[in-house]
């Protein structure tokens, strides 16, 4: 992990949230004054399970995987995270802890604002605070049906959803390099890790999709989505 110095002002930044267009210069001078700029390497803990929630992680470049450290060392990964994502999570506003782990998959910047200032921000501005509140309930919303999805649907169901997410919202490109093991998608779909290899051999042997290591390509997205509906 290398501390790099501010680059930018948040008020100038291309990459930040839209629920930050309702701030004014004072209140962005607030979150300015105390941030500061990361770079992570590859497999480097961003945040961790059970410490402190100091700081609010908005990620300028790279991707990182958010997961919750389970029973018997055994991982569910909740979302990944790419640039322009801002990660807060639960622990604000009731025990300031994180309740995930956020590890780099990729070289990674992101900028730290503390949780504190943040707070005072979304005190004084009732249209930030409902933009705020909007996001993570959406955040939510998708938390639920991925849950549901993951106690409900049958293993191939899970890997085609699994597969369709990273197409269309991580990679947008039915064509991807991705930095996930094969162990990190069997965490994003609740399988072992040799059910994830067996599943993914079958949608190759049936022209539903080419993987070649890291590599993959969406061959057959209608019986991929039928496999998905299906469950």
């Amino acid at each position: 992990m290398v501390e790099i110095s501010k680059n930018f002002h948040c008020k100038n930044c291309s990459l930040r949230q839209t629920i930050f267009d309702s701030l004014t210069d004072d209140e962005y001078e607030i979150i300015d004054k105390d941030r500061y700029e990361v770079r992570y390497n590859a497999g480097e803990t961003i945040s961790k399970q059970g410490t402190a929630l100091t700081h609010i992680s908005c990620f300028t470049s790279g991707m990182a995987k958010v997961y919750i450290e389970g029973l018997r060392e055994k991982n569910m990964i909740i979302e990944i995270v790419k640039a322009g994502d801002m990660i807060g999570g639960p622990g604000m506003y009731t025990d300031f802890r994180h309740h995930h782990t956020i590890t780099a998959l990729t070289e990674t910047n992101l900028c730290q604002i503390d949780v504190h200032a943040f707070e005072e921000v979304v005190a004084s501005n009732n249209v930030f605070a409902m933009a705020l509140l909007k996001a993570n309930n959406h955040r939510l919303s998708m938390s639920f049906g991925k849950f549901v999805h993951l106690t409900q649907k049958h293993m191939a169901g899970r890997m085609a959803d699994a597969l369709i997410y990273l197409a269309d919202d991580i990679y947008n490109a039915p064509q991807f390099h991705t930095a996930l093991s094969r162990q990190d998608l069997a965490d994003m779909t609740a399988m072992t890790k040799e059910s994830t290899i067996r599943i993914l051999k079958g949608f190759r042997e049936d022209n539903i999709i080419h993987c070649d290591g890291n590599h993959f390509e969406i061959i057959d997205r209608s019986r991929l989505e039928q496999i998905s509906e299906k469950g």
